[in-house]
């Protein structure tokens, strides 16, 4: 039988070859390619030659820990995605994986399709952050260009409310990114296809140029939030005054996301303070889902930090993210940061959250993204 063209390959360190055989067995029946290793030793041995999209790792072991073999893989692979699976979460193991870049943190028991969705989403983000791979361009990049541009002429905004703590005011709108182009359908795509064609200016200047529209007809009494990659930093326009969303500066906050790597970004510093002396404020987004974790924190010094949906998700229910969205929201607290608690959808995440610290709300429970309301 051949393998699929476009299969992910999986690695599983866990020294536990039950476990680890399990684990193997759930992932090759959805369709991955999966080799195991019982060391972390010998999985760092095997990626000096091989490659994977994402890895799903047992924290404790007999001769090095999972975490360790994190800070070894950070050496080459900056954004491999790596989950890990512990039946003894810890606090501080979990703040280390964050700084680390961990992809996830799982605690045990985990649910077959809660394991599989985060697999898919790793795969899917380590293929997104892989800029200029051979394969996914080659034969295909004129088609993929073609996409692109009909994606370019079609994209538009959705604007998801922000709103207070305890109070329900509205404070802001997320604008996301909207794609009408049936070969990139969704925001992750666009972005992919802009990252491998080398474009992710164009698409940056597009964005920044529709909110800019939106917000020359309102009369600033919120928020426009809005997605900077951390490439858009290198963009002149960014910093030109006479540019669209320049003139609203005073009114948007920009996200950096921290799923982004800013490796390859000069004087980062710099830059950003040039961006607030504008008028801007930055934040940073999905804090606690992506690779870069708290030294990305330090480095950006945001005025404003969005909490990752990862971490809010049933976080009531969850003594350990519990404990994590805790210690955010007094850390922002002592740096004179605002926390926006993201992705949440029920009463009891709504007062949960509010209860231990967070400033700002966002999810569905608020409001799903939408054209801009007529009324302002």
């Amino acid at each position: 039988m051949t393998e699929p063209p476009l299969q992910s390959r999986i690695a599983i360190v866990d020294d536990d070859t039950m476990v680890a055989a399990s684990l193997a067995a759930l992932l090759e029946r959805a369709g991955y390619v999966v080799e195991r290793f019982s060391s972390p030793e010998d999985a760092l041995g095997y990626l000096v030659h091989e490659s994977f999209d994402a890895v799903v790792s047992d924290v404790s072991m007999p001769t090095m820990t999972g975490l360790d073999m994190l800070a070894r893989m950070r050496e080459r692979h900056h954004d491999l995605p790596v989950i890990f699976i512990t039946g003894a979460p810890r606090l501080e193991d979990t703040m280390r994986a964050m700084e680390l870049g961990a992809f996830r943190y799982l605690s045990k028991p985990i649910q077959r399709d809660q394991l599989l969705k985060v697999v898919e989403e790793a795969v899917k983000w380590g293929k997104l952050t892989r800029v200029g791979s051979e394969s996914s361009i080659g034969a295909v990049r004129e088609n993929l260009e073609a996409a692109f541009n009909r994606a370019m002429h079609g994209i538009y905004m959705a604007y998801q409310p922000i709103v207070g703590a305890g109070t329900g005011k509205l404070l802001g709108y997320e604008a996301l990114l909207r794609s009408k182009e049936p070969a990139l359908p969704s925001p992750p795509a666009v972005l992919d296809a802009a990252e491998k064609l080398g474009r992710l200016h164009a698409l940056g200047r597009r964005i920044r140029e529709l909110v800019a529209i939106q917000a020359g007809q309102q009369d600033f009494k919120h928020a426009f939030f809005v997605n900077l990659h951390s490439a858009d930093l290198a963009d002149p326009q960014l910093y030109d005054s006479d540019s669209p969303l320049s003139k609203f500066a005073s009114s948007v906050v920009l996200e950096l996301t921290e799923r982004a790597s800013l490796e390859g970004i000069g004087d980062v510093e710099r830059r950003l303070a040039d961006l607030r002396r504008m008028g801007f404020r930055i934040a940073v987004d999905d804090l606690g889902a992506g690779y870069a974790g708290l030294s990305y924190f330090a480095r950006v010094s945001p005025d404003i930090v969005k909490i990752d949906m990862s971490l809010t998700r049933d976080v009531e229910k969850d003594p350990v993210k519990r404990r994590i969205v805790a210690s955010m929201c007094q850390l922002a607290r002592e740096l004179s940061m605002s926390v926006v608690a993201e992705g949440i959808e029920t009463e009891a995440e709504l007062a949960c959250v509010t209860e231990i610290g967070a400033d700002l709300i966002q999810g569905y429970i608020i409001g799903k993204p939408l054209p801009y309301p007529s009324a302002g």
